[in-house]
């Protein structure tokens, strides 16, 4: 039996860079979907069921951050990876898309590499965790996390962007916080929680928050 070939939908008003996106991701061997605006992209993404998409935020009608609402709240699609494409001047579309639930953010123009490199590595990660366990992350919202395990606001916040598997510089660009800011949260944190790093911050943060089944 051959290889189950991977899909990706790519949405983009700007149709040379969807072109674009598109050309360099089937040559890397996946199955491409184009679409040209939100609409079109929540539509192919119900009835395609792709494995991941790749969304600019700046679109007419509906932009990405409408997309991703409409596309976390369908079962179907409620844990497909979802990718945003963003230029410099949208930090704060990229903040708050991040809080909708996107998973990564790429800078446009995107760099080949970069784009190639954030994709497989946003596949590997659900195949290795699988819906399920996303699922469960996503209950540890920061208000659970400060009540359960007596964190301030700030730092509770911090642990809930962890627990979802930002690193400290994605957080930083989140939260709108200086880099050092997140790393002396999270030390204070560890000293909280009696844990030495970030796994067993997750690992307690899950096993107190998050309801077990």
């Amino acid at each position: 039996m051959l290889p189950r070939v991977e899909k990706i939908l790519v949405i983009d008003d700007d149709a040379k860079m969807r072109r674009q996106i598109a050309t360099l991701l089937a040559a890397e061997g996946y199955a491409t979907l184009e679409a040209h605006n939100g609409k079109e992209g929540v539509a192919l993404a119900q009835t395609e069921k792709p494995d991941l998409v790749v969304c600019d935020i700046t679109m007419p009608e509906m932009n990405g951050h409408r997309v991703l609402q409409a596309i976390r709240e369908q079962p179907v699609t409620a844990h497909v990876p979802f990718i945003f494409l963003t230029g410099w001047g949208e930090r704060e579309d990229l903040r708050a898309g991040m809080n909708l639930g996107a998973d990564d953010y790429l800078v446009k123009p995107v760099e080949p590499a970069e784009l190639i490199a954030a994709v497989q590595a946003r596949l590997r990660r659900r195949q290795q965790s699988g819906a399920a366990r996303r699922a469960t992350a996503s209950d540890a919202t920061p208000e659970a996390i400060a009540q359960a395990l007596g964190l301030t606001p700030r730092e509770a916040e911090i642990l809930h962007w962890v627990v979802q598997g930002k690193t400290n510089p994605e957080i930083g660009l989140i939260l709108g916080i200086q880099l050092t800011t997140v790393k002396k949260h999270l030390e204070s944190t560890f000293v909280k929680l009696g844990v030495e790093n970030r796994t067993a911050a997750v690992t307690l943060a899950l096993e107190k928050v998050v309801p077990q089944g």
